[in-house]
């Protein structure tokens, strides 16, 4: 069992150090824009991977993923005004208060079931990112307007002219190879092996002494902790965080995410966070390029949503992961025919 975790934890590095390398010369191809595109598909990414591992995974619905991400986001905007602490260590300060949340939550959420843990965390996402206009938390959380977050620049080595952009598309390469990396090998784990037992029957679980409780709350507080750093990069890398930004919207994102992607899966939560950052992006371009009038310009983007939601849906019920699987299994059998 040690060998095979080893070889698992080696495999997992390889993968690791591979994906930083590719991410560290696809920045510096791209121009500014598409550096903080990057940036944001990597904190998307890390928010869809944690919410993935508890809905794919364990089994538990959330709807409320966007409330975790503006704490995430509200206590790095917070530190950096008036701590003033390097940038890395309010990283983790924000990942660690925002899993501590989720852990809270997930204590909650082990007593709710199906529909009513999914109204549970629907009220947390409509409700937490609220409380910043409440006239008790106003000034300290801005109110409606939120707070402007000014990071750290670019250290002098890298030079005074080096973009700002590629800095933070950088960090958020690091933080989601990271996550990514800890969360392979969480999946692979004791841990991870008990998750897909509860999402399969928790009284047989139980029975096989797995104890569901505990669980269900290390599931939430993994995927807080994961949403918690996204929000921390959010706040980072749009140097903003507003309520108006971690609505329903998010949160339904997030979850679109990784249904697109294929729930449970790692690498389908990376082709989920690059079609949801990017698709606006795309939809925008193809309505201009159409010279469409404005009325109908402003729902091009919400009608290729829809459409590219359909057609995933349809053709690949499990996801864009299981189509590339069986795309791999296809040509494996072409090349190797019995």
């Amino acid at each position: 069992m040690t060998r095979v975790w080893r070889s698992t934890v080696v495999r997992h590095l390889s993968c690791a150090a591979l994906g930083l390398l590719a991410l560290y010369l696809l920045s510096i191809l791209l121009d500014p824009f598409g550096d903080l595109q990057l940036a944001q598909i990597c904190y998307t990414t890390i928010a869809t991977a944690g919410l993935t591992v508890l809905s794919g995974l364990s089994g538990q619905i959330s709807l409320g993923h966007g409330a975790f991400v503006a704490v995430g986001a509200y206590t790095t905007a917070l530190l950096l005004a008036h701590q003033q602490w390097p940038l890395a260590l309010v990283l983790v300060a924000a990942t660690v208060l925002t899993a501590l949340l989720g852990a809270l939550v997930g204590v909650a959420a082990a007593r709710l079931r199906g529909p009513y843990l999914a109204g549970a965390t629907l009220a947390l996402a409509v409700g937490l990112p609220s409380l910043a206009d409440y006239h008790g938390l106003r000034d300290a959380l801005g109110g409606a307007n939120g707070l402007v977050v000014t990071p750290p620049p670019p250290p002098l080595s890298l030079g005074e002219a080096f973009p700002v952009e590629r800095w933070h598309a950088w960090i958020g390469a690091l933080c989601l190879v990271l996550v990514l990396f800890l969360l392979a090998n969480l999946v692979r784990s004791p841990l991870g092996r008990n998750m897909r037992l509860v999402r399969e029957d928790e009284d047989a679980a139980a029975l096989s002494g797995v104890p569901v409780a505990r669980t269900q709350i290390l599931a939430f507080w993994v995927s807080a902790g994961c949403a918690g750093l996204a929000g921390a990069l959010f706040a980072t890398v749009n140097n903003l965080a507003s309520p108006g930004a971690f609505g329903l919207t998010l949160s339904l994102s997030l979850l679109t995410a990784a249904v697109l992607g294929g729930l449970g899966s790692l690498a389908g939560a990376v082709y989920g966070a690059v079609l949801v950052t990017l698709l606006p992006t795309w939809s925008n371009d193809l309505a201009q390029a159409a010279d469409l009038p404005e009325e109908i310009y402003a729902n091009v983007p919400l009608v290729l949503y829809g459409v590219v939601l359909i057609v995933v849906i349809l053709l690949f019920p499990g996801g864009l992961q299981s189509g590339v699987r069986w795309a791999g299994r296809t040509v494996r059998a072409r090349l190797h025919p019995r």
